[in-house]
């Protein structure tokens, strides 16, 4: 069975489509009366609220598929911005011509992730566009959560000591090879995860400053918009800095640079020095991070620098674009 026209109509299609597929896996109560909003309660002087669209091509990848990383996505912004994660909105827009069992796949994995996350899904709508007007499946989330701490790159001072929760890079090979351009065979798998589990509880730590998931433009990327923003320098080390050796190896072959990759189950952390072993401590404990590294430090002279491998000094800037479009 097949999507069609009719069903973004409203009509009977429609609630056919919103009961065999979206209801059937979002079992939250919250949705199950239809209306047009839906009643929350954040319980919090203060909420957290991101938006985000997914337009990831192509949509199911080793390790994932546009659903889970949708409500991944929003759940690591929601929590790397000092938020414990409520509520998501979800918008869907369908190709006419997309199979059913393939769009129910999709819904199955946002339900599953929500679920293991303590998440729920609360609100959504469906647009049907024709053929070719869309690449399968789009989807556009608002999460909601409660926030705890105010984390931001003006708190940063010049000392703390900068953490990758784990490998980096895993997701862009992942998606590149599964496009199929190139002949390489390969197990690694998109990092696709939700962080709230792994990073709720440096909420408790006082020297927490900033936290950012490194996705589109990778960890150069943040880093350097984290050095404008705090008007701080950074220091990293290459030696220290996670990464496979099966995703270093293809970035030599292709030419990508794995400080510029995406990742989507990664965590880049700027803490005080003085709570850095803590925070080590608690990410190795879990399985998500247990490659969790101290990476760098934040210095004064508000360069980014990358300190090579053999002692050489690398100036790290933005990329002109980024070298896999439609990564999520």
């Amino acid at each position: 069975m097949k999507i069609e026209i009719g069903h973004g109509s409203g009509g009977k299609l429609t609630r056919e489509l919103i009961e065999k597929v979206f209801l059937k896996h979002f079992d939250f109560p919250e949705l199950k009366s239809l209306q047009d909003a839906t009643i929350l309660s954040a319980e919090s002087e203060k909420i957290g609220i991101t938006t985000d669209s997914y337009v990831i091509r192509p949509l199911f990848f080793p390790g994932g598929n546009i659903g889970k990383l949708s409500v991944c996505g929003t759940i690591n912004d929601l929590t790397v911005s000092g938020n414990i994660p409520l509520y998501i909105s979800v918008g869907f827009i369908i190709e006419e011509g997309t199979e059913f069992e393939t769009l129910e796949n999709i819904v199955k994995a946002m339900a599953e992730t929500a679920a293991k996350s303590n998440v729920k899904i609360v609100a959504g709508d469906t647009k049907v566009v024709e053929k070719g007007k869309c690449d399968g499946v789009y989807i556009n989330t608002t999460g909601v959560g409660k926030n705890v701490r105010t984390l931001t790159p003006l708190n940063a001072q010049e000392g703390d000591v900068i953490i990758v929760t784990g490998f980096i890079g895993d997701h862009g090979i992942a998606i590149s090879l599964s496009r199929e351009e190139f002949d390489i065979e390969t197990a690694v798998l998109s990092d696709c995860a939700p962080l709230n589990s792994l990073l709720t509880p440096l909420f408790e730590i006082p020297t927490l400053r900033w936290m950012r998931d490194p996705t589109r433009g990778g960890l150069a990327t943040v880093l350097i918009e984290f050095s404008e923003s705090s008007g701080l320098g950074v220091k990293l080390y290459e030696e220290k800095i996670p990464i496979r050796e099966e995703v270093r190896f293809i970035c030599d072959m292709l030419g990508y640079d794995p400080l510029y990759l995406a990742n989507e189950g990664k965590a880049v952390i700027v803490i005080g020095k003085e709570d850095a072993e803590k925070a080590l401590e608690i990410l190795k404990s879990h399985e998500l991070g247990k490659n969790a590294e101290i990476v760098g430090e934040v210095t004064g002279d508000k360069k980014v620098q990358l300190i090579t491998s053999i002692g050489g000094v690398r100036h790290l800037e933005l990329l002109e674009e980024d070298p896999l479009p439609r990564i999520c």
